[in-house]
């Protein structure tokens, strides 16, 4: 029928989107929930309905809570790498201003981060500036952990 709320949104071609939308939330509510919101935000209600549904026939204790907690904890594991991989930057950065600084062209000696493998940076919340600080450090003098 042309005037059936479903219809814009669950096409005949995608016939288990709207059944698993009525499975987990019933037509009846679905019809009231597309009344009540903006005509230009029921395709997004819809979506997100679908997705919803769809996720939790797949999963049904957890549903897209499931999905979005393995995301998240993908999210916080990246961000440890990234973390790791800009302080491994900031160190090999420091080390190589410091070789410059000391007079020495970059290859012409052994570099500090080869010197003094076990020395770390951690940039100080005070500092903006990554390679100031324990001028031994720079050179790769004492272990600072």
């Amino acid at each position: 029928m042309p005037d059936c709320i479903f219809a814009p949104y669950f096409p005949p071609e995608e016939p288990q989107k709207f059944a698993n939308v009525h499975k987990i939330f019933g037509a009846s509510n679905v019809s009231k929930l597309l009344n009540e919101v903006q005509p230009h935000q029921r395709e997004d209600a819809v979506n997100s309905l679908a997705y919803e549904a769809e996720a939790r026939i797949k999963d049904p204790v957890y549903g897209c809570v499931g999905a979005i907690s393995v995301l998240q904890r993908q999210v916080i594991r990246l961000q440890k790498e990234l973390d790791a991989t800009n302080a491994d930057l900031i160190r090999y950065t420091c080390n190589e201003m410091t070789t410059l600084q000391d007079g020495r062209r970059i290859g012409e000696a052994s570099s500090t981060f080869s010197q003094s493998p076990t020395a770390y940076y951690y940039p100080s919340p005070w500092n903006n500036d990554p390679c100031a600080g324990d001028a031994a450090f720079h050179r790769g003098g004492g272990n600072h952990m």
